[in-house]
């Protein structure tokens, strides 16, 4: 293609690379509405800086502007996820002082503590330890004089046969 200097000839690059643009776009948000905007967002900025084309590397450069503008965007959204300051500390304390929450937890712990019991005598003490008590391996292993890698592989097993037993559990109610 020739290079993109003119009205005309943008209207054709931007034909010409409107879909693979979208594509990077809705590959890299994952957010079809953002995608969009995104790509027109992405020809805008390549209109701005016509002058500084590549003429013949223009797939790579249409390319790499869409997928600065993608992680600006990504940027900007995750930092806007994270709670800062007194919306942290607000959200906490709720969660300690609601009642139904912590009559939920309870609940919670003694159906694990119920599933826990259920396990083989193999598993049941250091899933006890893990998950209830919230040992580590190192803590478990240093007790009970087994080596660390021993424990975590039976953490591990543990953890796949309370998935199953717990899944039950809470599927009855």
């Amino acid at each position: 293609m020739e290079k993109i200097g003119s009205k005309e000839n943008f209207v054709k690059f931007i034909e010409q690379y409107q879909n693979l643009v979208f594509s990077i776009c809705l590959k890299l948000t994952g957010d079809y509405f953002a995608a969009e905007d995104l790509t027109q967002e992405t020809f805008v900025a390549a209109y701005q800086a016509l002058d500084k084309s590549h003429g013949a590397y223009e797939k790579a450069w249409i390319c790499r502007i869409a997928s600065n503008k993608c992680v600006d965007y990504l940027r900007s959204t995750f930092s806007k996820m994270i709670p800062m300051g007194e919306e942290t500390e607000r959200e906490e304390s709720t969660e300690e002082n609601d009642p139904l929450r912590q009559v939920m937890n309870q609940e919670l712990i003694e159906e694990l503590k119920k599933c826990c019991e259920d396990l083989p005598p193999l598993y049941r003490e250091i899933s006890i330890r893990h998950f209830l008590e919230g040992k580590t391996a190192k803590e478990i292993a240093q007790q009970s004089g087994t080596g660390v890698n021993t424990v975590k592989t039976k953490i591990y097993r543990a953890r796949e046969l309370l998935k199953k037993s717990f899944g039950k559990e809470m599927l009855r109610e």
